[in-house]
């Protein structure tokens, strides 16, 4: 701090007073004439009293000039010794300063470049996903194909099996997989977006502190013999938006713990994905084990119902022969039966002609009736019979073609099911995680 000059307090000089004696005597008209010149004269008294105070001037100014000069010798050194120490306070400041801009600055670095890298290995396993997703195209059009196909089984095959179940649920499966994936694949990028936010709030801080340490740098070089060094008046002041050393400090230490924060989340996300594709893997493997499973099983039923339906139309057709020759037999013996009951009638018609007392009941009279009734019963029993062959007949013919047509109907499921599907499930995807790199 400069040392303020000596002031000399200001006092007027002692001043004498002087009364003039007026003359008693009478005023003469000489007088009056010379009265306007006598006023603007000083007395002798007025005369001696100025010339003191000048004499009293010229010492105290002699005085000061001469205290002056001691002060100035005074403040010169004393200035000369301040502004070098304060120069030489400055620089230390400065070089201080330029180690905080420098910490900062490398950490700025480090950190910048961990999460470049971090924000390249989670968009390696963005890809990783967007891949995925796209392989788990084929498995839904795989399930979308079996479901279609399997709606054109015949009506009785058109049932709601274990296949059906498997494979709804293999869809939606897949659909939940698909949701999950984009789900993430937008997380991956949000995540990404804001890495590289945060990547750039550091560059520009980084670059700030490379511009300051090199402004710095180059002001810690300034000295009194510089040639590049002039006046800035107007720059003798703080910035209205100028920082602490707090708030500098806590702005590059919010923006590492920032990006920190980031990295962090990144990681994790990371792990996640890894996690996601790894159980998206293996339950579409299970699912797609189950479902392989199911369509064997049902496969198997389909061949079993089959073989029977084969060996029952064997029969059938075996007894649709029998039936057929039982009822040529029945036929014939109808036949047979008419013949003796025509013969039982013209006897009983021809013996009706006998005249008079020969019209006698006699034994072979009750015996032809007897005949003729028991023959009415034997045809009649027959010709039931016959009805109930035919209709048996009919009934086997029937079932023998709704045996056919349950035996085409399944040979048309054994060939959606086997053919169609599980030819077509060649096609799945082995592994969606090794899916996702390829």
């Amino acid at each position: 701090e400069e040392p303020q000059p000596t002031v000399v307090p200001s006092c007027p000089l002692p001043g004498k007073i002087c009364d003039v004696v007026r003359s008693e005597r009478p005023r003469s008209c000489c007088g009056m004439a010379m009265a306007g010149f006598r006023t603007s004269k000083y007395q002798v008294p007025e005369w001696h009293r100025r010339n003191a105070g000048v004499y009293y001037k010229a010492f105290t100014a002699s005085e000061e000039a001469e205290r002056g000069r001691a002060e100035s010798q005074h403040l010169m050194k004393h200035a000369a010794a301040s502004a070098q120490r304060a120069q030489e306070h400055s620089k230390t400041t400065l070089s201080q300063r330029l180690q905080d801009v420098h910490f900062w600055r490398v950490e700025l670095q480090k950190e910048i470049m961990e999460l470049d890298a971090e924000t390249n290995l989670l968009a390696a396993q963005k890809l990783r996903l967007e891949r995925a997703l796209d392989a788990t195209e084929v498995p839904y059009s795989v399930v979308i194909d079996n479901l279609e196909c399997r709606e054109r089984r015949q009506p009785p095959d058109l049932v709601i099996d274990e296949v059906e179940r498997q494979l709804l649920k293999e869809a939606d499966l897949i659909r939940d997989i698909r949701d999950l994936l984009k789900r993430t694949i937008i997380q991956a990028t949000t995540q990404i977006r804001s890495n590289r936010i945060q990547k750039e709030n550091c560059e520009l801080d980084w670059s700030d502190k490379v511009e300051t340490y090199h402004i710095d740098d180059k002001c810690v070089g300034y000295c009194t013999d510089s040639t590049n060094v002039q006046f800035h008046p107007s720059s003798v002041k703080f910035e209205e938006n100028a920082s602490t050393p707090k708030s500098w400090a806590q702005f590059s230490h919010d923006n590492i713990s920032s990006a920190e924060q980031e990295k962090l989340a990144s990681v994790q996300l990371r792990s996640l994905i890894n996690s996601i594709i790894h159980d998206a893997s293996e339950d579409l493997r299970m699912q797609r084990a189950a479902v392989n499973e199911a369509f064997d099983n049902r496969c198997r039923e389909l061949d079993d119902a089959k073989l029977r339906l084969e060996q029952h139309l064997q029969q059938i057709l075996k007894d649709i022969a029998d039936e057929e020759a039982n009822i040529v037999n029945l036929k014939k013996a109808i036949r047979d039966k008419e013949a003796h009951l025509k013969v039982a009638h013209t006897r009983l018609f021809d013996r009706s002609f006998r005249p008079n007392i020969e019209l006698c009941r006699d034994e072979p009279q009750f015996r032809l009736i007897s005949e003729v009734e028991e023959l009415t019963v034997f045809l009649e029993a027959l010709k039931r019979k016959l009805m109930e062959s035919e209709q048996n007949l009919k009934n086997l013919e029937e079932t023998r073609m709704k045996l056919e047509k349950e035996i085409a109907v399944k040979a048309n499921s054994i060939f959606i099911d086997r053919q169609k599907c599980m030819s077509y499930r060649v096609r799945y995807p082995v592994d969606l995680e090794v899916a996702s790199y390829k």
